[in-house]
């Protein structure tokens, strides 16, 4: 994939790439993550070399960076699965740990492993254009759907009088806001249900949103 626009802030017009990331990104990569994610953040779950390795040779088409003038600003990671319709499931056991070493070429769902982007850059829309960009992929590979586990991080404020099933619903309805719920949703994402003990993350308490975007072509 490449893809080139300009990308606005609502002031400023910058040139913009997608593309798909090689080893000749990979420090890059690891940098964004540590300033997407910082302390206290755990920095050993942030992308290492032997990981970002395996998703350029194992799924090249869902290994995807945002660039801002040359610059690295994003990257989204993705793998395929067959996976049962309402299966419950955890971050590690279906992304291997970040390492994809599961990946299924003739899966039929494209598994959002991660999507960050720096904290500098995120009023460019570059979530959403990853997002789009790999929906894309979803068609181009004729796969059936994209999933993934939302974190919700606004949960732990609230989970003295809600049930992760009732925060979600509550943010479905725009009575409560979610800086990633509320963003998948945006983007199109439709949730199919909750996981608990998804990824250790202390603001979500352990809770995912599973969020589903269906090719309409397929």
């Amino acid at each position: 994939m490449y893809k080139r626009w300009f990308a606005t802030d609502g002031r400023t017009m910058v040139p913009a790439v997608i593309r798909n990331y090689g080893a000749e990104d990979f420090a890059e990569l690891i940098a964004v993550q540590a300033a997407s994610f910082p302390p206290p953040f755990p920095p050993e779950l942030w992308w290492n070399e032997r990981q970002l390795a395996e998703h350029v040779a194992r799924f090249p088409e869902g290994a995807l960076c945002a660039e801002i003038d040359g610059k690295i600003a994003g990257s989204m990671t993705a793998l395929r699965r067959t996976l049962p319709e309402g299966e419950r499931h955890d971050w590690e056991t279906v992304t291997d740990g970040g390492y994809i070493r599961n990946h299924e070429p003739d899966g039929d769902t494209v598994y959002v492993v991660d999507i960050c982007v720096r904290p500098e850059y995120r009023k460019f829309g570059l979530g959403q254009w990853l997002m789009q960009s790999m929906y894309e992929t979803v068609v181009h590979l004729g796969c059936r759907r994209l999933l993934g586990g939302g974190r919700m991080p606004g949960y732990k404020a609230h989970a003295d009088r809600l049930t992760p099933e009732a925060y979600l619903e509550e943010v479905k309805k725009g009575e409560l806001s979610d800086p990633v719920l509320t963003f998948l949703l945006r983007c199109g994402r439709v949730p199919v249900g909750v996981a608990r003990n998804y990824l250790e993350d202390e603001d979500s308490l352990g809770c995912a949103a599973l969020m589903e975007w269906r090719n309409p072509f397929a």
